[in-house]
């Protein structure tokens, strides 16, 4: 193998420069962080270690060894069949989030307790705030309309003292409200995050789970025992799917458009990116960024937008320095 293609292996170089997955995952680090992780990894075609990205169980363990390594994460755990991330793919949006808000403040990327996050659909996985409050000491509010979610997210943050009293989880009574039983009528948040359910139908969300599953190599036989193979039915579709639902917050966002300096979503599918588009001009929003970002093959991107003109950024921003 050239030496070239080897530094390639070795270094993601299409992540975040920030981010701390760029170089390949180190088994022997994370096998001695957390033991469990052992029994899952291999030798692959390369003679390197690796686990089955097919197996839940596998990548469940390596998010926890990766979380309690990089992240100092002593305990943390999903209820069986709900998403599991990606974790490099999620702290790119995160470490993307910061340069947005450094844009609002002459470049330099805030950090601290006075920075508030809003993650919109945390899951029950609460990596968002993890990541956000890890990297930068922000503060984290998560809206959750699953209860299941809800408790475990509350579970992870209970469980761990560096996260206690910088992460808030709170209920979504309402199918339809984005913002609305969430944020308070003085509440104010610099960002807003959101990875939204990406299919609009549960038959396309099944459909999505197989095509995944033989991706990563796993058999017909195997396919009905994971329908719900990285994610639930509340993380993986609603109706109108991603589009609608990004459309919903960006109707929303204008009613609280006072209350929030960015905001902004995960778009999978670049075909809805007109429409999302559309809608923000419909919005009258000021100022429209998408920011792409890649994890290997996989190409994805956040739109984000903010209702305030310069001189209503620079005003705000004199905030996280009083």
């Amino acid at each position: 193998m050239a030496q070239e293609e080897q530094n390639n292996r070795k270094e993601k170089s299409e992540l975040h420069p920030r981010n701390k997955h760029r170089s390949r995952y180190n088994f022997k680090q994370l096998i001695a962080t957390s033991k469990e992780l052992r029994r899952f990894v291999f030798k692959n075609e390369h003679n390197d270690d690796s686990i089955d990205f097919a197996d839940q169980n596998a990548v469940k363990e390596l998010n926890r060894a990766l979380l309690k390594y990089y992240y100092d994460i002593q305990q943390w755990d999903i209820p069986q069949d709900f998403l599991c991330p990606p974790i490099p793919g999620r702290a790119d949006y995160i470490h993307y989030i910061a340069d947005l808000l450094g844009s609002s403040n002459k470049g330099k990327n805030p950090k601290g307790a006075k920075i508030n996050v809003l993650d919109i659909g945390v899951g029950a996985n609460c990596i968002y705030p993890i990541i956000g409050h890890q990297e930068y000491g922000w503060s984290f509010v998560g809206s959750e309309i699953d209860p299941l979610s809800v408790e475990s997210a509350r579970r992870i943050i209970e469980a761990n003292k560096p996260l206690q009293g910088a992460i808030e989880i709170r209920q979504q009574s309402s199918k339809m409200g984005i913002f609305r039983g969430i944020v308070g009528r003085t509440e104010r948040f610099d960002a807003v995050v959101c990875n939204p359910p990406f299919h609009a139908s549960l038959k396309e969300a099944e459909q999505g789970t197989r095509q995944k599953w033989r991706n990563l190599g796993g058999n017909e036989k195997e396919v009905k025992h994971v329908l719900n193979f990285g994610g639930n039915k509340a993380e993986l579709w609603c109706p109108g799917g991603e589009r609608a639902f990004v459309e919903q917050i960006i109707i929303q966002s204008a009613q609280i458009k006072n209350q929030v300096l960015w905001f902004s979503s995960l778009v999978s599918k670049s075909a809805n990116l007109k429409s999302i588009y559309n809608n923000l001009v419909k919005a009258d929003a000021f100022e429209v960024r998408t920011v792409q970002m890649s994890q290997g093959q996989k190409i994805s991107r956040f739109v984000a937008w903010t209702f305030h003109d310069e001189a209503a950024q620079a005003e705000w921003v004199k905030g996280w320095k009083a």
